[in-house]
Order: structure tokens, then C-alpha cells, then sequence
């Protein structure tokens, strides 16, 4: 009798085994079809298939990252950051997971909060390359590098260069480590460093542009204009890169070649003051001086908008100080005044919002005040006191207030 009840456990554990091996392979099959139909560009399809995975395991990170990243990609913000922040929950040591979410903080323009999660990423495992790439880049853009600030970025560019394989990946590593070496001012390394990445991947537009740029540096005009050409044929619609070599054709005494290239990258960016400047210079040299005017009436306003923005910035600083002083006399009012005036001359100003959300929540305003504080934490997504703050908000305000980005009453506490 013991022997058939030790068999008959042995089987149900032999049972439980298989039908867990069964789940986890099905789970798998649903990320794998997700994947296969977002590389044929279906991707509402897997979206729907993600979703629905989700609903029968929320504990799935695999589905939650693959979702994430299409949602990502897709534009939906919020919706994306749910399902990537709750994947890195679940898998908490995955570099793959941080790096993933650094990816969608990078692309929606969050590039201090994407900073520190690839930096984390980076700590869990320094043999990621992709995560190597990604801090390499997210220091390099953005900002003037100090000289040790551009040794650090080196030195993830270099070991990721190291970890990748030949792939586009590995491409991206050299441009951006040509790009250090550019500002370094070793044009022949960041030559070399550009021929690398474009044996890897020829048809890598941004790459011929900027190494049109090197070989200028380098002396070799016939080599520049080669590239910049290359740049072109590849991306036409590519500001800079129909600015570089119209330009070049500029210098060249080109100017009928000039013209026409000018005339595009205005075209793609009309706001843009070289552009302007060299194609103002490009219709006067062609006979078309009308339209030269009005090209130089362009650039002026354009100067006068950067002045503007230069005057409107020390303006909302003073504003804001202003507002900070009538806060600490109790005068709220006349520093809700002041911090709305601030905001309006500086609208992405992070510390102008949360000051702005702070009187309006000590006034009373709940909604206007949770809502200008879930934007700022939008704009600083990694910034825990905001956080903390919106959190702490959410559970005074009363019942039933609704705030912009939630369909439910705000007693259903936030992350």
C-alpha cells in the first residue's frame, strides 16, 4: 500500500512539472509570435497578443518588456512606463529589463532619467553591450562634455565596441566614439573610427555626413564632398547633411549645386540660422535676390526669437525667485501669481512646476495642483521626491477628484 501511494505522488509531482513546463513554453510561444509579427510590422496584432498574456499571467515579464518597448515605439507614454516599471519590478537584477526601460525614457525625451536606468543597467551586468552603447550615448548627448566626462563616455563606447557584435549596434558604437574623438579635436582617429562603422553598415547616412566632416578637417575636399554626396543619396531628408554639402558646394563656387541642396535642408528645417546664412549667401550669388531678402528677413527673426528665449529664461529665474519669497511670508496668492507668470515664460522648467503645483495644492486647487505635479514628474521621471510628493498628494486629496491623466477617482493610490 505505501509503495502505491509513494508512486501516486511521484506521478503528481511528474504532473505538476509537466503542466508548468507546458504554461512556460505557451508564454514563450505568445512573446515569440509577438515578436514575429512586429518585425513584419503588425504590430497592433501583437500588441492585442501581449495584452492578452498579461491578463492570464500579469507576473510575465517577458511579455510586459516586449509589450513596453511596442507600446514605446508606438508613442503611448504612460501606458508604455506601466508595463516597462512593472517588468523591472518583476525581474529586478535583468540588465535587460533596465535597458529596456531606459530606451523608453530615452526616446521620449527623458534624458537624465534614462541616464541613471542604462548606469543601472550597466552596474547588474557590465558584459551588456547594448547597455554599454546606451550610457555611452545618453553622456555623450545633451551637453558640453568636461574632459573627464569625455573619458568616461570613451570608455563605455570602447567597451561596447569590444562586447557587440559586427551588427548596426556595433556600427553606432564608432559613430558615436568618431564623435568623441571629433570633439577631442582628433579628426584622423575619428576618421578611422567612421570608415569602421560604415564597413560594418554602408548604408549609414549620419556616419558618410560626418565623415565628410573629418575629411574636411583632413584637408581632403574631393574625399568631404564624396561623402557628403553619399550622405544624401542615402537620406535626402536629412537637414544637415543637405546643409554640408551645400555648404561645401558653396565654398566649392558651386552655387546653382549650392542652391538647390540649400534650398532643401531650409526646407526641412526653416528655423535653422546656418542654414539660413548659407542659403541667403546661395541665392544672392544665383541672381535671386528677392528671395535672398527675404531668406535674410527669416534669419533676422530667427536671431531675435534666440534672444527672446535667452531674455524670456532670466525673466521666468526672476519670476520664480520672486514667487519663492512671497511663499515663505505665507503670501500665497501673490506666489501663485508669480510661479504661473514664470511657467509661462519657461513651460518645461521642472522646479517652476513643482513649486506651481505645491501653492496650488496648499490652496486648495487639488486638480490643478496634481496635475502640474504628474507633469513635472513626466518631465523627471526618475526624480524620487516628485514621486514621493504626487504619492503623498494623492492620498490628501478629497474623494472623487479626477485629475487629467486618470479615468478613476484618485483614491487608487499611484506606483
Amino acid at each position: 500500500m505505501l509503495a502505491r501511494v509513494s508512486i501516486l505522488l511521484v506521478s503528481a509531482g511528474l504532473l505538476v512539472t509537466q503542466n508548468a513546463r507546458v504554461e512556460r513554453a505557451s508564454k514563450l510561444a505568445a512573446v515569440e509570435q509577438a515578436w514575429k509579427l512586429a518585425a513584419h510590422g503588425r504590430q497592433e496584432e501583437a500588441i492585442r497578443l501581449l495584452n492578452d498574456a498579461i491578463r492570464q499571467d500579469p507576473d510575465d515579464p517577458d511579455a510586459r518588456l516586449l509589450l513596453g518597448s511596442l507600446l514605446s515605439e508606438a508613442g503611448h507614454r504612460e501606458e508604455a512606463f506601466l508595463q516597462l516599471n512593472e517588468a523591472v519590478r518583476l525581474r529586478p537584477s535583468s540588465a535587460e529589463a533596465w535597458n529596456t526601460l531606459g530606451e523608453a525614457y530615452s526616446n521620449f525625451g527623458f534624458a537624465v532619467a534614462a541616464r541613471q536606468t542604462f548606469e543601472k543597467a550597466v552596474e547588474i551586468d557590465p558584459k551588456s553591450g547594448i547597455a554599454q552603447l546606451n550610457l555611452g550615448r545618453s553622456l555623450l548627448e545633451g551637453h558640453e562634455l568636461r574632459d573627464e566626462e569625455v573619458a568616461v563616455v570613451a570608455g563605455h563606447l570602447d567597451r561596447a565596441i569590444h562586447l557587440l557584435k559586427p551588427d548596426a549596434d556595433a556600427a553606432t558604437a564608432h559613430y558615436l566614439r568618431a564623435k568623441v574623438y571629433a570633439r577631442q579635436g582628433s579628426t584622423r582617429q575619428a576618421a578611422s573610427e567612421l570608415q569602421r562603422a560604415l564597413s560594418i553598415r554602408a548604408e549609414f547616412p549620419e556616419a558618410w555626413s560626418d565623415l565628410g566632416e573629418a575629411r574636411k578637417g583632413l584637408s581632403d575636399d574631393t574625399g568631404a564632398t564624396a561623402a557628403f554626396e553619399q550622405a544624401v543619396k542615402l537620406n535626402a531628408n536629412d537637414p544637415v547633411a543637405q546643409y554640408r554639402l551645400g555648404a561645401e558646394y558653396l565654398k566649392q563656387k558651386r552655387d546653382h549645386l549650392a542652391a538647390v541642396h540649400l534650398e532643401q535642408a531650409y526646407r526641412l528645417a526653416p528655423d535653422d540660422q546656418s542654414i539660413l546664412n548659407a542659403f541667403q549667401r546661395a541665392l544672392r550669388r544665383t541672381g535671386r535676390v528677392e528671395e535672398a531678402n527675404e531668406v535674410e528677413r527669416k534669419l533676422a527673426e530667427a536671431l531675435r526669437r534666440r534672444d527672446q528665449s535667452t531674455r524670456n529664461e532670466l525673466l521666468s529665474t526672476q519670476a520664480n525667485n520672486e514667487g519663492v519669497q512671497l511663499q515663505k511670508v505665507g503670501n500665497l496668492p501673490g506666489a501663485l501669481e508669480k510661479y504661473r507668470a514664470a511657467l509661462l515664460l519657461n513651460p518645461e522648467s521642472v522646479p517652476i512646476r513643482v513649486n506651481l503645483a505645491v501653492v496650488l495644492l496648499r490652496l486648495g486647487q487639488w486638480s490643478d495642483g496634481l496635475n502640474n505635479l504628474h507633469d513635472a514628474l513626466l518631465r523627471d521621471v526618475s526624480n524620487a521626491k516628485i514621486r514621493a510628493a504626487l504619492k503623498d498628494a494623492l492620498a490628501q486629496a478629497p474623494p472623487g477628484t479626477i485629475p487629467h491623466w486618470k479615468e478613476e477617482p484618485i483614491e487608487l493610490s499611484v506606483r
